[in-house]
């Protein structure tokens, strides 16, 4: 298998799902204890969020490395640690994950800015909430001033969005019309 190669002050989209699309997070005390280790390695790791979304069964994370430990590191300590606590609160065992999580460098700045938006809308797009707003396992609502939190980069929000509510008009653009984006952010699309 190669091996994953992540560097200090890249971009990176790390993404998984539970086993044969099963539940990750089964209840909300499961979604804060995650949000909690993330704060706890994130800081210990030295890890940059710039956008994420926690979803029933998967979860989206756009990080910067902002230190020398590799994400993958961070990553591993983070859902071993999730892992461990919801094995033993459903008294199961075995893995939550469908394999490895998967990760793509971000290597330009309209898929850095698209995946933004594309993370945040996921739960309108699935349709658990009609309003981004209502989601609260995101950090969409730190983005936009209606929350205050420490998983986001108020610094990258700034530079790419200065102006109130340019980010909330630049994520419902995407909802509205997904397919209105350039062929070159077209590959970048998940299903």
């Amino acid at each position: 298998m190669p091996r994953r190669s992540f560097s200090q002050g890249s971009y990176y989209h790390i993404y998984n799902r539970g086993a044969n699309r099963s539940p990750l997070f089964f209840s909300s005390e499961n979604y804060l204890y995650c949000l909690r280790l993330i704060k706890k390695y994130a800081l210990q790791y030295q890890i940059a969020f710039i956008a994420y979304c926690l979803m029933p069964n998967h979860y989206h994370f756009l990080l910067r490395q902002d230190g020398h430990f590799p994400v993958s590191k961070f990553i591993n300590v983070l859902f071993n640690g999730y892992v461990q606590a919801v094995n033993h609160q459903k008294n199961r065992s075995g893995t939550l994950f469908e394999g490895r999580f998967k990760h793509k460098p971000v290597d330009r700045d309209e898929y850095l800015i698209h995946l933004c938006r594309y993370i945040h809308a996921n739960p309108v797009k699935a349709g658990l909430a009609t309003r981004l707003e209502e989601w609260p396992y995101s950090n969409y609502l730190e983005w936009i001033g209606e929350r205050p939190g420490t998983l986001v980069d108020h610094e990258f929000v700034k530079t790419w969005f200065p102006a109130k509510g340019a980010y909330t008009e630049f994520v419902m653009d995407y909802l509205r019309d997904a397919k209105s984006l350039p062929d070159d952010i077209q590959q970048y699309l998940f299903d």
